[in-house]
């Protein structure tokens, strides 16, 4: 109770404080104009092209340094007793360098990740990369409707992610049967957010995630699609919501598995229903969501424990980015660690960070490949600078969400906001569901529950129209 009255009444002046500050004046919500992010002039000698298929091919030249690396490291000692409670276990980092250099199959990876049409496209002087899967033609169409749907993901994660929801996805039978009669099959684009995975990185500062919904919005229209779904986790989120605010008129519906936080201008209006949540639960939040919820306490110390790479990448993300893009094994115990306490907070007291409990090695192995082929785990980092301190998104924070929109909260996301909270953001919620298990990296760690509930969302909205 006493680290609760020292909360309430530093965080409320605080509050207060910042919210005087940041909201003084209405801001103007800025136009929003085409950017060129290539290494020469701004669109001299631009041609648009279609895409172009692209497939993941690692060199012999590649995978031999990869080994060379791997066979050398120079690992960390670990303190006596301790599990994950200082970042991931160098113990079990010698296991994870094991497997990943005895027992690890690329070659198999590799053909997984190739198993659906890749391709690239030049957008604002980079290329992106992106999957694309289209649906085999119904033997009664018409009783069929086929929506697009962009699938985004986010850091440390990669359009890997989506590799076991894909298939859920592409099953057009709901389950519901009062919905047979009119089944709705999807159109999948999955991109690498510029920086990400394939996709190449922006040469020229100043790229955030405002500008990665203008490109996702010219690749989705490239593609023959002026309305669709967004669906995202983590920056997939940021971007999604970002789609959803700025070009309502092409966004039929936005889900989200994580409810994005402002930026800089403070709203104040959640963190006070927090506070009134906190002594009369009752006041603010359903019967349902008090046995759900986090209370203030372990929402702060959650964020104040897993926030400090957040300030590292939002700061010097280079210097971070010169020993990862290094050394193999620091890039996967840097993402790793992610994938241990992201998943559970509670996995920081197994030795092996229990990440084996919700994925298997090869699975977040496979991932942390995409990183070192691509050397981009540098701009990936820098995303998050550009992001917080761009003026360009910070009007955004004030601005509703109206299209119809999706929300899948799992237990063991990193911000949590129950109904009543999210309320403030997005007013138009045709589906709000908690789920008792799953975290940050959903996509691949439940695939089975956000399938069914991006269907069931999307079924919602298409009953309405």
């Amino acid at each position: 109770m006493a680290v609760l009255k020292l909360i309430v009444f530093v965080a409320i002046p605080i509050a207060i404080s910042i919210y005087c500050y940041t909201n003084c004046g209405k801001e103007e919500i800025p136009k929003i104009e085409d950017g060129w992010w290539g290494r020469d002039s701004a669109g001299q000698g631009a041609v648009d092209r279609p895409p172009v298929p692209f497939v993941v091919k690692a060199s012999n030249a590649t995978l031999a340094d990869l080994r060379s690396r791997l066979e050398n490291t120079r690992f960390p000692s670990s303190l006596d007793g301790t599990a994950f409670e200082y970042g991931l276990n160098s113990d079990y980092l010698r296991k994870v360098v094991s497997h990943w250099k005895d027992t690890f199959n690329w070659d198999a990876q590799q053909a997984k990740l190739n198993a659906y049409p890749q391709f690239k496209v030049n957008i604002e002087g980079i290329d992106i990369h992106f999957v694309r899967i289209q649906p085999k033609k119904p033997s009664n169409s018409a009783n069929e409707k086929t929506r697009a749907i962009m699938l985004i993901h986010g850091w440390p994660g990669s359009y890997w992610e989506f590799y076991k929801l894909i298939p859920l996805l592409m099953e057009t039978k709901s389950g519901d049967k009062t919905n047979e009669k009119e089944s709705i099959s999807f159109e999948i684009i999955c991109p690498s957010i510029p920086g990400y995975g394939f996709s190449e990185a922006p040469h020229k500062p100043g790229f955030d995630a405002l500008d990665a919904a203008r490109v996702f919005l010219k690749l989705m229209k490239k593609l023959g699609h002026d309305k669709f779904y967004v669906q995202g986790g983590d920056w997939g989120s940021a971007i999604s919501i970002l789609m959803a605010q700025a070009y309502p008129e092409n966004i039929l519906g936005v889900h989200v598995n994580f409810v994005f936080p402002p930026v800089r201008k403070a709203s104040l209006g959640p963190f006070v229903r927090l506070l009134i949540g906190e002594i009369w639960p009752s006041l603010i939040h359903s019967p349902a969501e008090i046995k759900t919820r986090l209370s203030l306490k372990q929402l702060f110390f959650n964020a104040v424990r897993e926030s400090g790479y957040m300030h590292l990448q939002a700061t010097k993300p280079d210097t971070v980015a010169s020993g990862l893009n290094d050394s193999p094994a620091g890039l996967a115990a840097y993402i790793l660690e992610k994938f241990s306490s992201w998943s559970n907070y509670d996995n920081v007291h197994c030795p092996d960070g229990c990440i084996t409990k919700h994925f298997t090695l090869d699975e977040v192995l496979t991932n942390v490949m995409i990183y070192w082929l691509s050397g981009n785990i540098g701009s990936s980092m820098r995303f998050y600078k550009e992001y917080f301190t761009s003026d360009d998104v910070v009007p955004w924070d004030s601005v509703p969400v109206v299209v119809p929109s999706g929300i899948a909260a799992f237990r063991y996301e990193l911000v949590q906001h129950t109904r009543s909270i999210a309320e403030l953001k997005f007013s138009n919620i045709v589906r709000y569901t908690d789920f008792p298990r799953g975290g940050h990296f959903a996509a691949l760690e439940v695939p089975e529950l956000l399938a069914e509930d991006i269907k069931a969302f999307v079924r919602a909205v298409e009953s309405l129209k």
